[in-house]
């Protein structure tokens, strides 16, 4: 099949590198050629090309959930598939595959409604939605995938479908939750909700000073006591010193809580009352009534490229022992810089949904992330056997959302029968595995 090559890119092209180029860079990728898609249309040339060559496919649009590296084959680039259309009355939004949440919230904002993102505004909408979406209010409207109403999806006969759960609720099911397994996504139509504001923020702790074990156990006393209208987390790290940092943090270890709650900043002070004093006196307090524009100062995540690998855990119970364990072999003493975070779940996530997001009934989820030093990858899953075998008893899967840089690992992605309900929807849309430069289900 004839390639446009006013859509591609080879290797000695210029342009092929930058390209490439995205929010992780840990990883390789050097794939044969680079469909640079505008369009649904782009995609479809694509994946008729590939599958007439035969030849493996990689989608990417921000790059920030890098399998792994990867050569040769085809590499979908929708960076350029940045429309976003708000529909008020129906409060939905259609988001392009390269559309990000901070430009989605804004969009969303200038008609009183918000998406159900992340906290990150960098990160892609879709790929994050077809991962399941743990998102910042989780807690009280359950996962991003809960609420995608369309999938555009060219899928591997190079068809552009439409996909509702009325047209096609089995392919429906498991393209939301399945990750980039059955096809490419092209759109999505995804629910906003009437919201302008919430209250929220972090309280921020010298873990040198403050027993970290102390308040682990403080902030998990107090989410038994708050309702499914807040979310939160716990995260601990320790800052690189790095030039890319305020001067007060470098080198400094943190523990912190982050809060997201829809109610009144008088309810919101009330519940967090019993945690500031539990707690004690935070080295930074941010949390306040914000506009909803505000939202991704309750994490801070970093903005700028780098490399990294990440893994998870969902939790069925709570081992408060085991946790601390873990957040301690990744603190000071760790040979390596690594970020820790412990997301209560619960509420409206552990909600049944007609689609393939897995262990909704875990009331915790447990991450490690590690910024790749000398050691790289195997350093970095080294860390995170000794971690995670610390709750390695209560662990009852993991996340594909916070799975990063390890797609040869894919065991605990999904419950047994989730895995093979996947494996045959597979079977019939994508026989020849043509989609399998992600974590793969066979």
């Amino acid at each position: 099949m004839a390639i446009d090559d006013t859509h591609t890119l080879h290797p000695d092209d210029a342009g092929y590198d930058a390209e490439l180029a995205g929010f992780q860079t840990g990883f390789a990728q050097r794939p044969d050629v680079i469909f640079a898609a505008a369009t649904a249309d782009d995609v479809v040339a694509a994946v008729r090309y590939a599958a007439a060559a035969d030849l493996p496919v990689g989608v990417q649009a921000t790059g920030h959930g890098l399998p792994g590296a990867a050569e040769g084959g085809v590499l979908i680039s929708t960076r350029r598939m940045t429309d976003i259309t708000v529909d008020p009355a129906a409060r939905t939004v259609r988001v392009g595959a390269g559309a990000r949440w901070g430009a989605v919230a804004e969009a969303a904002a200038e008609h009183g409604l918000a998406p159900l993102n992340g906290s990150a505004p960098s990160v892609g909408a879709v790929g994050y939605t077809l991962g399941g979406g743990l998102g910042i209010l989780a807690r009280e409207f359950g996962y991003t995938a809960d609420h995608v109403r369309a999938v555009d999806v060219v899928t591997a006969d190079g068809a552009l479908r439409t996909v509702t759960a009325d047209s096609d609720p089995e392919l429906y099911w498991g393209l939301l939750g399945g990750g980039a397994n059955l096809g490419v996504v092209t759109s999505l139509d995804v629910d906003l909700v009437p919201l302008t504001r919430l209250y929220g923020g972090f309280l921020a702790h010298d873990g040198r000073v403050s027993d970290p074990a102390g308040l682990l156990r403080a902030y998990t006393d107090w989410t038994a006591t708050v309702p499914s209208t807040l979310t939160s987390s716990i995260a601990a790290l320790v800052y690189p010193n790095m030039e890319q940092l305020p001067p007060h943090l470098r080198g400094q270890y943190v523990v912190s809580v982050r809060i997201g709650f829809t109610g009144s900043a008088e309810e919101g002070e009330r519940l967090v009352a019993p945690l500031r004093a539990a707690l004690g006196p935070a080295v930074t307090d941010t949390l306040r009534e914000m506009p909803y524009g505000e939202s991704h100062t309750i994490h801070n995540d970093p903005e700028f490229p780098h490399a990294y690998y990440g893994d998870s855990a969902f939790l069925g119970a709570l081992d408060l022992a085991a946790v601390t364990e873990l957040f301690t072999l990744s603190g000071p003493a760790a040979d390596a810089m690594h970020v820790v975070q412990l997301n209560h779940l619960g509420g409206a996530l552990s909600r049944p949904a007609p689609n393939a997001v897995p262990y909704r009934e875990a009331g915790w989820l447990v991450r490690v992330l590690s910024p790749l030093g000398d050691g790289g990858r195997e350093a970095a899953r080294a860390h995170h056997a000794r971690a995670f075998g610390a709750v390695e008893g209560q662990a009852v899967g993991r996340s594909l959302n916070f799975a990063f840089g390890g797609a040869d690992r894919t065991e605990g992605l999904y419950d047994p029968d989730t895995r093979k309900r996947l494996a045959d929807l597979k079977a019939a849309y994508d026989p020849a595995n043509l989609f399998r430069r992600n974590y793969n289900v066979q």
